[in-house]
Formats: structure tokens, sequence, C-alpha cells
């Protein structure tokens, strides 16, 4: 990470550009009172992110860009990138970065959103229950090795078309997997690699209309790719967004939607909870969805936030799982941050999970987030 950020610096430097250092980093405790081991099932306790970012303003054309990040799973290079402006509407992008998928994952960093952890569609380690459901339906932030292609069209003075388009290694699990395993995309131990020598394919577009003092975003988004070694489990990943803005109050509804197929196994009938349909075949196919509805509403120094979120999961479970084929999650959250300065802000949050499976819980936070 050293070398990259000083190979960085001396570019930006060597061609007269600019160069900035910029992030940010929380430290959250997470209490659940309604459990007696919530370790469990959460990370609960103190929890660090720290989000670091160098970039190189090489010339006109050309930004290089490193981000290190640092959370439950250690340090990791979030962005590693070089951008390359081709005209005023359009640039492509190489290397190590989060493809552009959803709304939320634009604003992952802790100083981009008011709550000590993220909407459940998104959320990696912070969700109670996270290693019964695995996690969300894509852990923010996803990250990956590939090539993307951007641009904006203008479609009017007040209407402006985002779009983009990608090819990177794409979700990953060993071979008979049922599920994603989200450590092999983040971890040196299975190396930074496609494990299947076949990209996954995607891309998202955003129509953003403008007003005087409002602005109202409407985004979709799409992936399809092989998560398995020999590219016989497929996976399709859809998102649609909204979201309106305003001096007086943010609204955001976004849903996502995971769609796989799972390997059966030699032995179907042992492995699996639920047994053959009536022609005598195994269902392979999981959906995992979820949704988030969210306020912030900026009273001064003082900003609130109410969101609702939720997930399901439907479809065959393996015998050592303590979902069922129609698993679902509930959960309300109010939220408060305070800025005590420029460069300092505190959040505090209670959530209340409801669960299809296991009994209600209540969790609470509290954060401190520097950024500069």
């Amino acid at each position: 990470m050293a070398a990259l950020a000083c190979s960085l610096f001396a570019a930006g430097v060597a061609s007269g550009g600019e160069t900035n250092v910029a992030g940010s980093a929380q430290l959250d405790y997470l209490a659940v009172p309604t459990n007696s081991a919530p370790r469990s099932t959460t990370f609960d306790g103190f929890t660090t992110e720290l989000s670091m970012k160098l970039v190189a303003d090489v010339n006109d054309n050309l930004v290089v860009e490193t981000k290190v990040c640092f959370a439950c799973h250690g340090v990791e290079i979030g962005v590693a990138i070089a951008d390359v402006t081709i005209n005023d509407h359009l640039s492509i992008r190489v290397g190590r970065f989060s493809p552009a998928f959803g709304d939320f994952p634009a604003r992952h960093d802790p100083a981009n959103h008011r709550t000590s952890d993220k909407p459940l569609p998104y959320d990696m380690g912070r969700m109670l229950r996270l290693r019964e459901w695995n996690m969300s339906v894509l852990p923010a932030p996803y990250v990956d090795n590939g090539v993307e292609l951007r641009g904006t069209l203008e479609l009017g003075r007040r209407v402006e078309l985002d779009w983009a388009g990608y090819l990177v290694g794409g979700l990953r699990a060993s071979q008979d997997a049922t599920d994603v395993d989200f450590i092999q995309s983040r971890s040196g131990d299975w190396y930074y690699v496609d494990n299947n020598s076949m990209p996954a394919a995607g891309g998202r577009v955003v129509l953003n209309l403008l007003a005087d003092d409002s602005s109202v975003r409407l985004g979709a988004s799409a992936m399809t790719g092989s998560y398995d070694p020999a590219r016989e489990l497929d996976y399709v990943l859809l998102g649609g967004d909204v979201s309106w803005r305003s001096k007086y109050m943010t609204l955001r509804a976004e849903y996502l939607l995971r769609r796989q197929h799972m390997a059966l196994g030699d032995h179907p009938g042992d492995d699996f909870l639920y047994g053959p349909r009536a022609d005598g075949t195994y269902d392979t196919v999981a959906i995992k969805d979820g949704f988030y509805l969210e306020a912030e509403v900026p009273l001064g120094d003082f900003e609130l936030v109410g969101r609702f979120d939720g997930m399901t999961r439907i479809g065959n479970v393996t015998v050592a799982s303590s979902l069922t084929d129609r698993s679902w999650i509930l959960r309300g959250t109010l939220a408060a941050s305070y800025r005590a300065s420029a460069n300092l802000r505190w959040k505090a949050s209670g959530e209340l999970y409801q669960f299809s499976d296991f009994d209600s819980e209540a969790a609470f936070h509290l954060g401190l987030v520097a950024s500069f």
C-alpha cells in the first residue's frame, strides 16, 4: 500500500498535477441487550472502519487513485485504478474498484451515511444473525478487478442520464457451493483473481431530474455471471432505486435481488433439508432479496434518520442451516447524528429486528466518525 501510494504521489508531482488525500474513520460500539451471547450472531462491541484514499490528477485526461480500507476483515485495497477521460461524455476505468451497482455503495464510507451500520441488503458484518444468513444480498463495498466504461448524456437542461457498463471477475465460491462465499472476494488467501476465468458482466443507468431546490434520481442495475470454478452455477443480480433530495429532507428507496443456482452434490437427500419435488428432482434455485426505505431530516448540526429495511430468502437449505425454505428479516431503525465540528460527527441508533426463524431482538449503536 505504501509503495502504491508513493508511486501515485510521484506520478502526480512529476506531471505537475494535483494530489489529494481524503478519508474517514469510524469507531462504533454495538450492544445487543436481548442476547446474552451476541458474538455468536454478529460482530458486537467495538469495531473500526477506516477509508483513506489518495488521488493524483496526472493530467487533464488521466486520474490515478488508490484507497485502503480497514474493517473486520483487516486491511484491504478498496480501489487501485486508472481513470482515462476519452471526451466530455465518456471515460474508462481499469483496475480494482467497486463496479457501478446500486445507489448505496457510492456512499458506503462511514462519513457518507448517517447510521453506524448499512441497510440490510448491503450489510456486511453488523447485522444480527449474519452467519445464519451469510450476510446480505451484496455486502458493500463489493470490490473486484475489471474494466468499466461510464458516461453522462445531457437529455435536456435539467435532465441527465448517467450510465456504466463493466466486466469484472464476479462473485465467487468453491465447487459444489450452495451460496456465494464473499470472503473469497476480499481475502488474499484466495488471491485477488477470478476463480473461473470467465468475467461477470453488468451495468447501471441513472436518470437525474434537476430542479431549482430539489432533485430526483431513478436508477437500475444488473449483473450476471457464474460463481463456481467450473462455471456451472449462475447468478443474476438486479437492483432498482429512487431518491428525492431537497434542503429539508432526503428520501431513498432501494431494492436488490440475487437469484442463483446451487450445487446438489452427490447425495442431495442427505445434504438438503427439503426433499425432492413430485417429479423426483430437486429445486436448485435460491433467491435472496432485500429493500430499504430511508428518510434523512437535517436540523442544524443534528440529522435525524428513520429507516425500515428487510430481506427474504426463498429456496432449499442444507440440513445444517437454521433457516427454512422461506425465511425473512424485518428491521426498524431510528438514528441521530450530531456534527460536533467540521471533521467530527457522533452517531447513535436503535434497531428492532423481527425474524421468521428466531426471536425478536434489539440492538443499539454509538459511533464516532472523523473525516478529513
